[in-house]
């Protein structure tokens, strides 16, 4: 064989094998791996650590996390930081960078990163929303300016690695972050899911365990609470990406700052007083998805004589027991007219309904004083416990044993 059919057969066994001569269950693990370190960085760093300050972390594993995106996203730290940051300022408004209720869930899903790539080119918005992000040599001289060196370094050492199939890894490893969080978090994630909380936008929790995406499933969590660098709330729910940020606190290289506030009760004041004001509005959004279930409860309670009065109709109820518990603001304006009709039938729904807006009102109101919040929540409270609704007495009642306390991390 000539020196030439050698070099020829050793190059047709490294596009073959590469250096490894790994197995396919080799390299779908090693795929997997690496895409699941790129979805950390992201959630950890670009997000949780970057964009909204809610840990802080190491020098040496921050700039893990920066080597690490510019070697397999490409992305850069200031645009990610400066998008998101609008994204929470404008959310599903004019401005927004990718909401579904601008664009449409078809446009923000299939297309979720070239709305990125073309705020990313908005200079106003990286001036306005991208302070504080990695401003040193390497970052102006490597990660900024040479953005598309790390991926391109990526794609030469996956063919080396496993030859051929190298070029596969390599394009799952482009399209990961693009799909799960340009498409799947920042399309599904603000339309279709459940919510624990009504924060003030579409915001949705895709499933209630985070382990795909680093736990930024957990959507309406982070909405709800966005400084917090724990996006798990309920026992249920659970978040990987807090995990991590555990472990490296363990080391001494991450420092949570802030997570979800905790509403505590004790003993019952007999009147409600500013402390009680403000452990009501701290946890505001808890309150409301305590109310959320009061009134589920009592629609759960009258569904038989409901059902009877929509002769025998379930459609309108099932829509009630959807949106009853929504912000006025958030419910469709056809579903409005659906929901009078079951409030119009429902006397006691109607009452716990219209209480809920006063409740919602009392920290809407800007234009109030703290002493004029507090007179307000003892009027609404005293206004409760004399409905002569149980559910809402007994929420009523729960409001004032209410205590401020901080959240453990």
């Amino acid at each position: 064989m000539s020196g030439f059919e050698s070099a020829w057969s050793l190059f047709i066994d490294f596009l073959a094998q590469g250096l490894t001569a790994a197995s396919w269950w080799q390299i779908v693990l090693f795929t997997l791996v690496l895409t699941h370190i790129t979805i950390v960085s992201v959630t950890l760093f670009l997000h949780r650590h970057q964009a909204h300050r809610a840990l802080d972390l190491h020098p040496a594993v921050s700039h893990f996390f920066r080597f690490w995106l510019w070697m397999t996203t490409g992305m850069v730290t200031k645009e990610w930081a400066a998008i998101h940051r609008k994204h929470h300022a404008k959310c599903e408004q004019e401005g927004d960078p990718h909401s579904p209720q601008v664009y449409g869930i078809r446009k923000v899903f299939w297309e979720g990163a070239e709305l990125y790539r073309a705020e990313a080119k908005n200079q106003e918005t990286l001036r306005r929303y991208g302070h504080g992000t990695p401003d040193d040599w390497i970052e102006r001289h490597l990660y900024t300016r040479h953005s598309r060196l790390g991926v391109s370094l990526m794609l030469i050492i996956d063919v080396a690695l496993f030859g051929a199939a190298g070029l596969a890894v390599w394009a799952v490893q482009m399209v990961w972050i693009p799909f799960w969080a340009a498409g799947v978090i920042n399309g599904i994630g603000h339309y279709w899911g459940y919510r624990n909380f009504e924060a003030p936008d579409a915001s949705t929790n895709v499933s209630p365990w985070g382990l795909i995406i680093g736990g930024e499933e957990l959507h309406n969590n982070h909405h709800t609470f966005p400084t917090s660098a724990k996006f798990s709330v309920k026992p249920y729910e659970f978040d990987i990406g807090w995990v991590y940020i555990q472990a490296l606190a363990k080391l001494g290289l991450a420092k949570p700052k802030k997570v979800p506030p905790k509403l505590a009760f004790g003993d019952a004041k007999p009147v409600a007083d500013e402390q009680t004001l403000e452990a009501i509005v701290a946890n505001r959004y808890e309150v409301m998805a305590r109310y959320a279930r009061q009134m589920r409860a009592a629609m759960q309670a009258e569904w038989d004589t409901l059902r009877a009065k929509m002769g025998g109709d379930e459609s309108l109820l099932k829509l009630a027991r959807r949106w009853l518990h929504r912000d006025d603001d958030q419910v469709p304006a056809p579903v409005r007219a659906k929901l009078q009709q079951v409030l119009g039938a429902a006397p006691t729904l109607a009452k716990m309904h219209a209480m809920r807006e006063e409740l919602r009102q009392l920290w809407s109101n800007t234009a109030l004083t703290r002493e004029q919040m507090a007179r307000e929540l003892q009027a609404w409270i005293h206004r409760a416990e004399h409905s002569g609704i149980q559910a809402l007495s007994d929420f009523a009642q729960r409001l004032r044993a209410a205590r401020l306390a901080p959240a453990a991390a």
